[in-house]
């Protein structure tokens, strides 16, 4: 029977000793949730008021080369994060802040959320936020027991204004403004006249062909022509060619030489573009002349 009992209380004993294990091991747990969540936050400024911003703060004290990541405060509807939150490092570790802003008077208890601690070895851990107490106080006078909305106010009406001194203004302004106008504006200067250039005369073809320049007689006589034959029919510019113009001459003055002005205008374009040699530019240069006289209405 000994040796029965003595196995019955190694079981037991080691019953015992784990659940004891597990009470303590419990106990630690419930005693760092329970820190977490009465962690100490700090509320300023000290005695807030309704849309005054409210700056929670907590120092965390952790290992070297850890960091902290703080979570996303959620809205309610008495109370608004307005921003992201905000951590620093600080002389004895990390200090986490939230800026927040209350919305009705009294007493609150917010519940903030978790913070994450990172290592450097890749480690991760977090730590529940806690909650934190504060009171904020109303901007509406104690006098006013029960404040109730106002009705909608009636629309203002513009005041009626006399419009005498704005004309007169701008009466004012545009008789200064045209004064100044007209006198700085500059009289028309007096221009002039163009001396008298004298005319030089038409050189004669006698000295371009002893110059040796027949190209230059057969040119002005070829101008000379096809200016009387513009002016007599319009339509025959010296734009066209010659037998362009010729055709245009030919439909308008049918009475006119054309024959003639034909060879005559093929023979002078010869000298001019140096495919004649041996002509007497002389004579067609004076038929030229005949000829557009002829035609001059």
């Amino acid at each position: 029977m000994k040796p029965r009992c003595t196995t019955l209380r190694r079981h037991v004993a080691r019953d015992i000793a784990l659940t004891a294990a597990l009470a303590i091991l419990g106990v630690v747990a419930s005693w760092r949730r329970g820190t977490a969540q009465t962690a100490t936050w700090t509320a300023s400024p000290p005695a807030p008021t309704v849309g005054d911003t409210i700056w929670l703060e907590r120092a965390l004290a952790v290992p070297s080369g850890w960091q902290v990541r703080a979570g996303k405060l959620e809205a309610t509807e008495a109370i608004e994060p307005l921003a992201d939150p905000a951590v620093r490092r600080s002389p004895g570790g990390w200090v986490v802040r939230y800026a927040v802003v209350a919305w009705k008077p009294g007493a609150h208890k917010l519940a903030l959320p978790p913070l994450w601690l990172l290592g450097p070895d890749g480690r991760a851990d977090s730590t529940a936020g806690g909650t934190t107490s504060f009171g904020v106080t109303s901007v509406i006078p104690d006098s006013l027991r029960s404040p109730s909305p106002q009705g909608l106010l009636a629309p203002l009406r513009a005041a009626h204004r006399d419009p005498l001194p704005p004309l007169a203004a701008l009466a004012l302004v545009a008789g200064l403004l045209a004064t100044g106008v007209a006198a700085r504006r500059r009289r028309p200067r007096a221009l002039e006249s163009a001396p008298q250039v004298p005319l030089e005369r038409e050189v004669p073809d006698t000295r371009w062909l002893a110059a040796g320049e027949p190209k230059a007689v057969a040119a002005r006589a070829i101008w000379r022509l096809r200016a009387a034959l513009a002016r007599a029919v319009p339509e025959a510019h010296p734009a066209l060619d010659t037998a362009e113009c010729l055709a245009v001459v030919e439909r308008a003055r049918p009475d006119a030489p054309l024959r003639e002005l034909g060879d005559l205008l093929e023979q002078l374009d010869r000298v001019a573009f140096a495919s004649a040699h041996g002509t007497d530019v002389a004579a067609l240069s004076a038929m030229a002349r005949r000829l557009a006289r002829e035609l001059t209405p």
